[in-house]
């Protein structure tokens, strides 16, 4: 039998901090604590050599259940849809209009923090309704 990995998504990005920062709103991460000795982050950063100041940032779910979630810079920008994306689970076990006001309500507070809303999918009898957002520096997600 195989053992259970536990995994961590990895996002690049051209401004980590930012966009992990975002993503604790979204999802209700938290950063974890600087390295030891280090009274913040900005800290730590200011003994890296430059070119790796900001490079790199890291929030975690509080629980322990998610997984972590990295972000890393690269010097080049989104050019294509995501071949990989994340599903934020407002709406289990709702169907119908009750879902589609929790997706709406979901979408209302990412929006207010900078996300961009897509498309609404609505129910087909196959899949409920979901609805394709952009964070802050364009990837792709949806509220499901």
């Amino acid at each position: 039998m195989a053992s259970v990995k536990q995994i961590q998504v990895t996002f690049d990005c051209a401004d980590p901090e930012r966009v992990a920062r975002f993503w604790c709103e979204v999802l209700g991460y938290v950063v974890p604590p600087p390295p030891e000795g280090f009274a913040s982050w900005g800290d730590f950063n200011r003994t890296l050599p430059p070119e790796r100041q900001g490079s790199a940032f890291a929030c975690s779910d509080p629980s322990g259940v998610g997984p972590r979630l990295y972000f890393q810079r690269v010097p080049e920008g989104k050019v294509v849809k995501n071949r990989a994306h994340l599903d934020v689970r407002v709406g289990t076990g709702l169907v119908g209009e009750e879902r589609l006001a929790a997706l709406e309500a979901e979408c209302a507070r990412l929006v207010a923090l900078g996300a961009v809303r897509g498309r609404l999918l609505r129910a087909d009898g196959d899949n409920e309704s979901c609805l394709g957002m952009q964070d802050i520096e364009g990837n792709e997600f949806c509220l499901a």
